[in-house]
């Protein structure tokens, strides 16, 4: 949250930025705190076969204001890794901390034992010591890396990788830039972890339901308080963590930081965009030019042109823009709204594009909560504040923050906004805190066929004996638990729908169906067998899972026969959408496109809905399985997959 003590050092640090100032501050400060350069120079660079790279603290300054953080070689994001397709190479890991560490190689096909998962594949990295992994580059693409140890991942030790064709590229650019996007906080992510386990995911949540009754700035009718408060959900738990805690980073760069990409009129530029958050998915567009999708999670896919897309946590799209001669704002916006991260790509340096201001906070519907056949389009309409100003998104009374930033309006040459809406009537304390107790399993909800015309997202009028949210029946091997708080009475496959909170926009709107890959896929046998996993948890105790089972459960371990095909149906019971991630492997989304379907390493499911994917298990060893969301993994969502060759068959 902001105080005034913060807002008038924010306001001094960016002062210091722009004029120069900063430098004396070097003379006063520790060596950890000592800001990075304000440079806005690309990202550096490491190559060869031997690479070192060393994991440290540093100080991290984001929109003027510095923090502690752990990076790689000094900086975050880490140095580009650049490898080529073919290549066998050591990277030397030294951890200079006191505390273990790792670094996991998020999409690489490599040996399980230089996977880089702390008590899975490796003991970690003790500190003060050095690992070596060493391994065969057998594949190309974009792909990123990042520490697989307690909250390090959170707190700056992640970077990205671009592996390049031995031969020619099947993708035609000019010119390429990498864009790492992520969510940055000052506070610790062990710090936020613990907010939320002992508050609720609702913590960090400024605009959710209200005592009053009002929900992003709408008045809701009684039928549908009750109706919420009945399941002891918030139609607008679409985040855990927030604007209200995070800054939203390109290449570690603040919207006020604004790093910027050149290029030449004409050219065709390849955007290489990972999303390396913590917590965050995006929704990634540029104003006024199409992007075109080339390669997903390091694969190529036939070409698509899209306005926007939703990237999940730990996933990777490339896409193509052919961009005119004047400056454009690349916007990645959080998925609730409540914050944006901003970079440019401009022909000339210090050139910039309008910001558009942040959008309605997209609800959940019916449909969310696994509800087929419910219209799944509710948008409430409110009044947002500017894309720029924090205070107001979070909701707070922005005019402290707006005085601290107009010197930098003026600085950059935008028009002041003069819309400074606030949200801080939703601050107050949410319905779902008065509901402890309820017997949540006794309840049951139901869609009426004859709910009212434009009650979009409405529950009113429902027949709530129709059917139970806690109905094992429909879920045999999800653990009867108190970890285990829905069970999606209808789930559907939602793969050709756009992600939640880019429904009915007026603009192209990337769904899984649409990608399909470019070449055939390497093994196209029909699945022997098909499994279901059910996507499990409690907001209230903020409790994840697999089928109610954590990792550190016994018997948790997921068996598989190396060679065989599996068809695997992700199950999401819950109200959120989770990035699920297998390590050691690809697997071919079931989308309708036979033996050109998409090859991922991540795909995120929707809440309420399904998702299938064909695996071939194909690298023996033990791999976690896991959603990228870091506190959703740390909380329980994690498995291990063990994939092992058949009595009397060689591994």
């Amino acid at each position: 949250m902001f105080d005034k003590l913060a807002l008038k050092r924010r306001d001094f640090l960016r002062a210091a930025a722009f004029s120069g100032a900063g430098a004396g501050l070097a003379g006063v400060m520790p060596a950890w705190a000592q800001p990075l350069s304000p440079g806005l120079a690309p990202l550096p660079t490491v190559s060869g076969a031997d690479i070192a790279l060393s994991i440290g603290k540093v100080a991290v300054r984001v929109d003027g204001q510095v923090s502690r953080k752990i990076g790689i070689n000094g900086t975050v994001p880490g140095p580009l890794i650049r490898l080529r397709e073919g290549q066998n190479v050591r990277l030397r890991v030294t951890n200079t901390l006191d505390e273990d560490s790792s670094i996991h190689w998020h999409g690489l096909l490599v040996p399980f034992a230089m996977d880089g998962v702390p008590g899975i594949s490796f003991p970690g990295i003790k500190p003060h010591s050095t690992f070596d992994y060493q391994f065969e580059v057998g594949q190309t693409g974009t792909y990123w890396y990042h520490s697989h140890s307690a909250y390090q991942e959170a707190g700056g030790l992640y970077g990205p990788i671009v592996i390049d064709p031995a031969g020619t590229d099947p993708v035609a650019f000019d010119r390429e830039h990498v864009l790492v996007l992520s969510d940055h906080s000052p506070m610790s992510g062990a710090t936020i972890f613990k907010k939320l386990k002992q508050m609720g995911g609702g913590y960090f949540n400024l605009q959710r339901l209200t005592l009053s009754g009002q929900l992003a700035g709408r008045d809701l009718s009684a039928a549908e308080r009750s109706d919420w408060a009945n399941m002891r959900m918030d139609p607008a738990d679409i985040a855990d963590v927030t604007g209200s805690t995070y800054n939203y980073t390109v290449n570690g760069y603040g919207p006020f930081d604004n790093w910027t990409g050149l290029f030449t009129p004409g050219e065709r530029v390849r955007l290489r965009i990972i999303n390396a958050a913590a917590q965050t998915n995006f929704n990634v567009r540029i104003p006024d030019l199409p992007m075109t999708i080339v390669q997903a999670d390091g694969q190529n896919v036939r070409p698509v042109t899209v306005d926007e897309f939703q990237i999940g946590v730990a996933e990777t799209y490339d896409v193509i823009v052919t961009p005119r001669d004047r400056a454009y704002s690349f916007v990645s916006e959080s998925i609730d709204r409540s914050g944006l991260g901003r970079a440019t790509i401009a022909p000339r340096a210090g050139m910039i594009a309008p910001v558009p201001p942040l959008r309605p906070r997209p609800l959940l519907t019916m449909a969310d909560m696994g509800m087929s056949g419910m219209d799944h389009g509710g948008t409430a309409g409110m009044d947002m504040p500017n894309a720029l100003n924090p205070a107001a998104a979070r909701g707070v009374d922005p005019s402290a923050e707006q005085n601290a930033s107009r010197n930098l309006w003026k600085l950059t040459g935008w028009k002041e906004p003069t819309d400074h809406g606030s949200l801080a009537s939703n601050a107050a304390a949410p319905v779902m805190g008065a509901m402890t107790g309820m017997d949540h399993s006794a309840l049951g909800h139901g869609a009426s066929a004859s709910a009212p015309a434009g009650s979009s997202g409405s529950m009113a009028g429902m027949d709530h004996g129709s059917m139970n949210m806690r109905d094992f029946n429909n879920a045999p091997q999800v653990r009867k638990d108190p970890g285990v708080q829905t069970i999606s009475p209808m789930p559907t496959d939602r793969s050709g729908e756009p992600p939640v909170g880019l429904e009915g926009l007026d603009h192209r709107v990337l769904v899984y169906r649409d990608l399909v890959a470019l070449n055939r896929n390497p093994d196209v046998r029909a699945p022997s067998r098909s499994m279901d996993i059910h996507l499990t948890g409690n907001m209230e105790r903020y409790m994840w899972s697999f089928d109610g089972v954590k990792m550190s459960e016994p018997a948790a371990a997921i068996p598989f026969r190396l060679g065989e095909r599996v068809r695997v149906t992700l199950i999401n019971d819950t109200m959120m959408p989770h990035p699920i991630h297998l390590h050691g492997h690809f697997f071919e989304l079931v989308t309708g496109h036979g033996a050109f379907g998409p090859r991922k390493h991540t795909v995120n499911v929707p809440p309420g809905g399904k998702m299938t994917f064909d695996l071939t298990a194909s690298a023996a060893g033990d791999w976690a399985f896991h959603c990228h969301n870091l506190y959703h993994m740390a909380a329980g969502m994690m498995r291990v997959v063990t994939v092992r060759a058949t009595t009397g068959e060689a591994a």
